[in-house]
């Protein structure tokens, strides 16, 4: 894919916060798994990071994916900013890349049952498509739709699958490196100008040896 267009307005991404299926390693997709306890704290972090970046939210956009976790990470985060937890709106475009049948299962499990498909996709993870879901190259045209439509500063509550979308579409990261790279859920990948960062709250207790 050619890369970015860099009209588009800064970028404030957010995964959302860990379920127990994050934890056990299952694969979700479009499961709508709530967060669990770890996953509330994340999200307050990000909301916490937010409310340093942005000190003034009058001109910036909230959109999160239509699954719950993404919105209850969305109203955690507004929350913590102090803003009214309900007044964001949701994108069906920012849904998680879907898995098909794979959904509920982890990788091992994947490898055991279906050993050729699971060789397949590890051959090509770009662009292997399980069987009732869809692959990367699909991700990439609908958040590109969405991506092409903001008119200005934004903060989008996603999926690993969405955001890792966004930096090959944004960004200089090549696509084939796309599905293998690691999402956090504590952190926010700030994207302006073709360049990106991940940005964290830092405490007093990081720089203790």
């Amino acid at each position: 894919m050619d890369t970015h267009d860099q009209t588009v307005p800064t970028l404030y991404l957010i995964r959302h916060g860990e379920t127990d299926w994050n934890a056990r390693r299952l694969l979700q997709g479009r499961r709508d798994i709530p967060l669990n306890a770890v996953g509330q704290g994340q999200a307050a972090v990000s909301g916490t990071c937010l409310n340093w970046l942005l000190p003034d939210v009058s001109q910036v956009d909230f959109i999160a994916s239509p699954l719950g976790r993404t919105r209850q990470t969305m109203e955690i985060i507004r929350q913590r900013m102090g803003l009214d937890p309900a007044h964001y709106r949701t994108d069906e475009r920012l849904v998680e890349i879907h898995f098909g049948e794979w959904e509920g299962l982890n990788w091992q499990q994947i490898a055991e049952r279906q050993p050729e498909r699971f060789e397949a996709r590890q051959a090509d993870p770009l662009n292997f498509m399980p069987a009732g879901g869809e692959n990367y190259p699909h991700v990439f045209e609908r958040v590109g739709s969405l991506l092409n439509a903001l008119q200005r500063d934004t903060v989008l509550v996603a999926h690993a699958g969405v955001l890792r979308s966004c930096l090959a579409l944004l960004t200089d990261v090549a696509d084939v490196e796309v599905p293998l790279l690691e999402i956090p859920q504590d952190q926010v990948l700030m994207i302006r100008g073709g360049k990106f960062a991940w940005m964290r709250v830092s405490t007093a207790a990081d720089g203790r040896s």
